[in-house]
């Protein structure tokens, strides 16, 4: 896999006003971080659409995204027109992030449907290709099993040709989807329960994130894509601090995981700016990951990394 220059990037929930909410994405531009991602759920947070946008508003280079949309949540057209809107409005700047649902809290709270996973990825399946064509100027026609369309063409046309499109996945038929599709490939933890629970944290593992990355390295190598693909990781335990022991020990007591499996996780970000430099370097070497996103607590204290390894 080719080795890529870091990026980051920042997922952030905030539920402030319009001026705290453009303060942020500002603070988070300035600060040299690529892009500003939102997780996209019923729970206490702004709707990703409309508050992408305001930041997009209030910046001139931060890229803005989903980590990631629920697919379930938007038919693909509706969805699709949305973000074309947005890469218009933004001058290019839409990242596309895109996922089969996993909260079971939003389907029950909703009356969505809370199908087996196997659906829910089927359709998101249909729907990426639904958006794509709707994002590609051409009049197009899509019978599948979950969605008809007919005679549909785009309006408007995105700025970029198309946005870049991350899938995010922790099972083994959503990663080699991802890595035949996806121009971004988010390794993520395997939440089939459909809530944070021990088997979260047994998928975080060095181990476990190892073999995600091989299901899709071969997966890509089988369609001649490794080189095209930039491999994502949502930092979940990160902690700028000189107190690496302490801190360890605290997160264990959270996650029920031990010490050293935290330390090594790639999920886990946990030390002084120079020690989580040299940690991310030696990852992207074994994982090939080079685009970490990190949380809206970390923007300040995770910023001297940003600016050690961007574009390098």
């Amino acid at each position: 896999m080719q080795q890529r220059p870091f990026r980051f990037g920042v997922q952030v929930n905030a539920t402030g006003g319009s001026t705290a909410w453009t303060d942020l994405a500002r603070r988070v531009e300035a600060l040299g971080y690529s892009t500003m991602t939102m997780p996209d759920h019923f729970t206490d947070q702004l709707a990703p659409v409309p508050a992408l946008q305001c930041a997009a508003d209030a910046t001139t280079t931060l890229r803005l995204g989903a980590l990631v949309y629920d697919h379930d949540y938007k038919h693909p057209v509706v969805l699709a027109k949305e973000l074309a809107t947005m890469d218009v409005l933004s001058d290019g700047r839409v990242e596309i992030g895109l996922g089969a649902g996993w909260m079971v809290s939003d389907y029950e709270q909703s009356g969505i449907p809370y199908d087996p996973p196997g659906v829910r990825v089927g359709r998101m399946i249909e729907g990426l290709e639904v958006i794509k064509r709707s994002l590609g100027g051409e009049e197009f026609s899509f019978d599948g099993e979950h969605y008809t369309i007919a005679d549909y063409r785009g309006r408007p046309a995105p700025v970029q040709t198309p946005p870049p499109v991350l899938i995010g996945g922790g099972g083994p038929r959503v990663l080699r989807f991802a890595a035949r599709e996806a121009d971004i490939v988010g390794i993520n933890p395997t939440l089939t329960s459909g809530v944070i629970d021990a088997s979260t944290f047994d998928s975080m593992t060095a181990d476990a994130v190892a073999d995600k990355v091989g299901i899709v390295t071969e997966a890509a190598t089988t369609a001649g894509r490794l080189d095209a693909i930039e491999l994502n990781i949502r930092a979940f335990l990160v902690a700028v601090t000189d107190h690496v022991a302490a801190t360890l020990t605290e997160l264990s007591q959270l996650s029920g995981a031990p010490e050293d499996v935290i330390a090594a996780s790639p999920f886990a970000l946990v030390g002084p700016p120079a020690k989580l430099v040299d940690e991310l370097r030696a990852r992207r070497e074994q994982f090939g990951f080079s685009y970490v996103i990190v949380g809206q607590d970390d923007v300040d204290t995770f910023a001297p990394v940003v600016a050690e390894l961007t574009g390098t």
